[in-house]
């Protein structure tokens, strides 16, 4: 489904220095890995890549067959907002929108407004545990419920790859702990493939696999991660 093959980022400048080099990776749909690694190896600049929006200096990433770097801006603009799902750790809610709101940008974005679009709106919104809040605005919710309608628009769409970029920072403990058994039992229950990017190892421990990134590439951790009960 994903497949990173020897994928390299570097920066010129009056320091230029490499990001990483290397890089491989192999997800099958349904796949659910987490990467790790000290900070400024390039962990969110990898995901950057992999949705699109930053170009590798060598190597390839393909999805579903399509290498990345043979489509232009528009092409990659419909690839994200059709097979790709987001969650921040800023969140990124509109705060003028409602939850319903919100979370139907993905749909409304590829021009699906009709009645299945609504359905699958409020399916989303209550498969996160918040049905009674669709007409709340932003500012009535918690960090924890915040992250939940993130979660609901990243996948509302269906989308086949899910990118997680340290989606708990802003959380307590116990609000982190929901959240991520949230995320991961919702794209299972879509089969979709997933990255997160955390330095926590806690929230590393529900994906299915740990990968650590360094400057020369992609490991394995060798311990397999045990995951928590939900």
């Amino acid at each position: 489904m994903l497949s990173i093959h020897a994928l390299a980022k570097s920066y010129a400048g009056p320091r230029p220095r490499t990001v990483f080099s290397d890089v491989d990776l192999e997800l099958a749909a349904g796949d659910y890995v987490a990467v790790m690694g000290e900070s400024g190896v390039g962990k969110s600049t990898l995901l950057n890549m992999i949705a699109g929006l930053d170009r590798a200096d060598s190597g390839s990433i393909r999805l579903d067959g399509t290498d990345l770097a043979a489509l232009d801006d528009d092409a990659l603009t419909l690839l994200r907002r059709s097979a790709m799902g987001f969650v921040f750790q800023a969140f990124h809610i509109l705060p003028y929108l409602t939850v319903a709101q919100n979370v139907s940008l993905p749909l409304s974005l590829l021009g699906e407004t009709g009645d299945e679009a609504r359905a699958r709106i409020a399916a989303m919104i209550d498969a996160v545990g918040l049905a009674d809040r669709s007409a709340a605005l932003p500012r009535e919710l918690s960090g924890g419920e915040l992250q939940r309608i993130a979660i609901a628009r990243a996948l509302v769409h269906r989308p086949r790859l899910v990118l997680v970029d340290e989606p708990t920072g802003n959380l307590d403990p116990e609000s982190a702990r929901q959240v991520l058994h949230l995320l991961r039992d919702c794209m299972a229950a879509d089969g979709a493939t997933g990255i997160l990017v955390t330095h926590s190892h806690a929230a590393a421990r529900t994906a299915d696999r740990i990968l650590v990134l360094s400057r020369t590439g992609l490991s394995e951790q060798t311990a397999h991660p045990v995951r928590e009960s939900t």
